[in-house]
């Protein structure tokens, strides 16, 4: 198994998840290569009380979102795939049209290419028409949306941990177990009680 990923990190709302996602990743020994788009530490500083100097220090190899010469432009590096979150309409919308003018859309590009793992943390709501027709376009290329919509059912006692959970069953989509609460026999059944 390839333990190398790419995690983007767009100007969406919630760049929680993103640097949650380089945390557990770093816990599974994964080397990661990180992009911030300009937009995305704007929402850092909004957001959270992170610096930049932290959020890079969480990932193996920092790339600018200009440096369309970066190693993940090509296909020839090899990576388990790419993870974006949060995701952006408009990172979703060059992905999904094949104009790749950022290293994050052209990774994103790449990873389709060559037939690797696509996993966008979409947040953008309620949705248009061109919105969803470039979903579709996404889901029939091979990439997967998942919106981070927490899972109530676990009864979750902080956003941490709703963040958490989101992120650790995107990282499912690459094979990667973190250990989290999940639904299943026993825990329905405790439910009942």
């Amino acid at each position: 198994m390839n333990k190398r990923i790419i995690v983007g990190i767009s100007g969406a709302t919630g760049i929680q998840y993103g640097i949650r996602a380089l945390e557990l990743l770093k816990e599974q020994h994964y080397e990661t290569h990180l992009i911030v788009s300009k937009p995305a530490e704007m929402v850092r500083s909004y957001e959270t009380t992170i610096t930049h100097e932290q959020l890079v220090s969480l990932a193996h190899e920092i790339h600018l979102a200009q440096d369309i010469g970066s190693v993940l432009a090509s296909g020839s590096f090899k990576t388990a795939g790419m993870l974006i979150a949060p995701c952006s309409i408009k990172t979703m919308s060059e992905i999904a049209t094949g104009v790749t003018s950022t290293l994050m859309s052209r990774a994103a590009d790449v990873v389709l290419k060559e037939r690797r793992r696509l996993v966008l943390l979409l947040r953008e709501t309620p949705l248009h028409l061109g919105h969803l027709r470039s979903m579709t376009a996404i889901t029939e290329m091979g990439g997967v949306l998942m919106p981070p919509v927490p899972a109530l059912y676990l009864k979750p006692e902080s956003v941490d941990e709703m963040i958490t959970h989101s992120v650790a069953r995107a990282l499912d989509l690459f094979g990667i177990d973190i250990d989290v609460k999940r639904w299943d026999h026993a825990y329905r059944n405790s439910l009942k009680k």
